[in-house]
């Protein structure tokens, strides 16, 4: 743990050191994409020359200088699983991104799908030391977390406080500086396969760039596709990507929870495929013109022509109808959101005052998928787009670029987690030995 927690303290120091410098680059690593992102920061200080609404979200801070997306290899299930595919990849869209921006940068900030993720919530409670909550005692509280045995390879990605309590009064934001004898911190601890983010960070590092943070895919689509509201009465966002669907539960502007589903958009591609008797890209080029989930009369008499390529004019020439392409797509659409909801009542999102649930993700953009949805998740069901951010291109501002712009937002403002706090000597692993000899020594 305290690897863990010194590497996460060493890329906020180098998140720092790439804002003062004004330059950071945010890259997606997708099943089905690579996205990167040239974030400039200029400083939320500087004076606009223009009256009327400013930039939200704090989105002032930054712009986008540059962008570039190219097709994922070596990527499945969100984990790499051939490295150097991967690799010529993800130098193929930074490169491409730092042609447009016409300057280099050297620290990114990723974030990935899968990886199997777990979520924990922890409690800790401590006596304040001279009255007044300081910046050491947020640290004491954090670190008297209990933390549950989660098992070899795995790594926490995310530990952060989501509720504070000092004396009788709870749902503190930020308890510093308030006056209290008694605190008291809940926090929601992600953890991950070990071996997927050390495969990532290699990854990385081969390219000649620097990891300046890291998040979950989930975590960054919510914070682009929910609204402020959403986030504060408690929603679920569901990110369908290609390998893999991102699920988030938010309250009071923190996540709560988070879990993933090991099905995406890419498995109703290979189901037209095998279904169809066609190869994969002409399956995407198919499902993207023509998919759909809720046949109607007229879809019996759409044809569509599959086209192809092998030689064979009878087969080249072969059409179907509509109607035979969604019986295809609807059953594995059906399957990936009865797998979500399953995940969601195990969470205990049935009990949460908003049942809202935002859909988002390039599988979201599936025609009739919201109603489909509304019947097996639920009543209020959306779909989401993220926020608009300055510079951002328009091809990137649809619903498959969600975790792209939340990773953005991520950068400029992160939240703060248990490694933005001095860690207490005493709290370091070899505790229960210090705490037996500090109690050996008050005691005898």
């Amino acid at each position: 743990m305290t690897d863990l927690y010194q590497s996460q303290r060493a890329m906020r120091n180098m998140r720092e050191a790439a804002m003062q410098r004004g330059v950071v680059a945010i890259l997606d690593v997708g099943t089905s994409k690579i996205a990167c992102l040239i974030l400039r920061f200029d400083g939320p200080e500087k004076p606009h020359d223009f009256d009327g609404v400013g930039s939200m979200a704090g989105q002032s801070s930054f712009r986008v200088i540059g962008a570039a997306t190219t097709r994922s290899r070596g990527v499945s299930f969100g984990e790499i699983d051939a490295m150097a595919e991967t690799e010529r990849a993800i130098r193929t869209a930074v490169q491409a991104a730092q042609k447009m921006a016409n300057l280099r940068v050297d620290h990114v900030i990723a974030c990935f799908s899968g990886a199997r993720p777990r979520s924990y919530g922890l409690a800790g409670s401590i006596d304040v030391q001279e009255r007044t909550v300081s910046e050491q005692d947020v640290a004491r509280v954090l670190s008297a977390c209990e933390v549950p045995e989660f098992g070899a390879g795995r790594e926490v990605l995310h530990a952060q406080p989501v509720n504070f309590a000092l004396d009788h009064r709870t749902g503190l934001g930020d308890p510093r500086g308030q006056i209290g004898n008694r605190l008291a911190a809940d926090m929601h601890v992600l953890t991950v396969d070990a071996n997927a983010i050390q495969n990532l960070i290699y990854c990385i590092k081969r390219c000649d760039l620097e990891l300046a943070g890291m998040a979950s895919s989930s975590y960054a689509s919510a914070i682009s596709a929910l609204v402020e509201d959403e986030q504060e009465l408690g929603a679920a966002c569901i990110d369908l990507g290609g390998g893999s669907t991102g699920l988030s539960i938010f309250m009071k502007k923190h996540m709560i929870y988070s879990d993933s589903v090991r099905l995406g958009g890419d498995h109703i591609t290979n189901d037209i495929s095998k279904g169809l008797q066609v190869p994969m890209a002409t399956a995407e080029r198919i499902k993207t013109l023509f998919g759909g989930v809720v046949a109607t009369g007229m879809d019996d008499r759409e044809k569509i022509e599959v086209g192809g390529d092998c030689g064979d004019w009878e087969k080249d020439r072969r059409t179907v109808s509509r109607a035979e392409l969604i019986g295809i797509m609807r059953p594995r659409v059906e399957e990936i959101l009865e797998e979500t909801r399953a995940r969601l009542e195990a969470a205990g999102f049935d009990h949460l005052p908003s049942q809202q649930i935002v859909l988002t993700g390039g599988g979201s953009q599936i025609p009739g998928l919201d109603g489909l949805a509304t019947r097996i998740l639920g009543q209020r069901v959306r779909m989401g787009r993220p926020l608009r951010v300055q510079g951002l291109p328009q091809s990137a501002t649809g619903a498959a670029f969600a975790s792209s712009v939340g990773l953005c937002l991520f950068a400029a403002n992160p939240q703060d987690e248990w490694w933005d706090f001095d860690i207490p000597t005493e709290r370091y692993p070899a505790r229960s030995v210090k705490r037996a000899v500090k109690w050996f020594k008050d005691n005898w």
